[in-house]
């Protein structure tokens, strides 16, 4: 039996303002060897899925949060780009992309706060372009599964980097077979 835990806002701005953190601590420093390494053709490294993230919080979350809160107006989401980040930071460096990052998602978060959602708001609707409507309390908790879902990728993809010279021990990490 799955358990339905209600969507609580505040720790859901708590975990979604320690992922620059994260990322930083994870990533920051590493060579390329480590931030740059994906998974084979057409997947991510761990330097594009922060592009992927900064996009988000450029294009995705608080634009869709503002079109579903909006008083009056079109509802509909306009299409994401999941592949933008591809083109826009082949130069940029890792530092910077994390400086961003967090300063984006800050801004964000504050942006959120200063919404003060009452229950009734999490129950508003915008259309989605692919899942049609969609409620504001689904798009906030598909934001903080989001985060946590790039972090697990992240880890994945670096673990690989190791799974053939961990010998028998492979049996043991389940992650390196995903």
């Amino acid at each position: 039996m799955e358990i339905v835990v209600p969507l609580d806002l505040p720790s859901i701005a708590e975990v979604l303002s320690r992922t620059p953190a994260t990322l930083r601590t994870l990533l920051l420093g590493l060579p390329d060897s480590w931030t740059r390494i994906d998974e084979g053709p057409e997947t991510w490294s761990p330097f594009d899925i922060v592009g992927h993230l900064i996009d988000g919080e450029e294009t995705d979350w608080m634009v869709r949060a503002r079109i579903i809160l909006a008083a009056e107006g079109d509802r509909r989401f306009p299409p994401f780009d999941r592949f933008r980040h591809l083109g826009s930071n082949s130069g940029a460096a890792l530092s910077e992309l994390l400086d961003r990052f967090g300063e984006l998602r800050s801004r964000n978060l504050t942006d959120l706060a200063e919404l003060r959602l009452k229950p009734r708001d999490l129950r508003r609707t915008g259309v989605h372009p692919e899942f049609g409507e969609v409620t504001l309390a689904q798009l906030l908790a598909t934001w903080v599964t989001h985060d946590l879902t790039h972090l697990s990728q992240i880890a994945r993809v670096m673990a690989k980097r190791h799974r053939d010279e961990v010998g028998p021990w492979k049996a043991y990490l389940p992650l390196l077979e995903r």
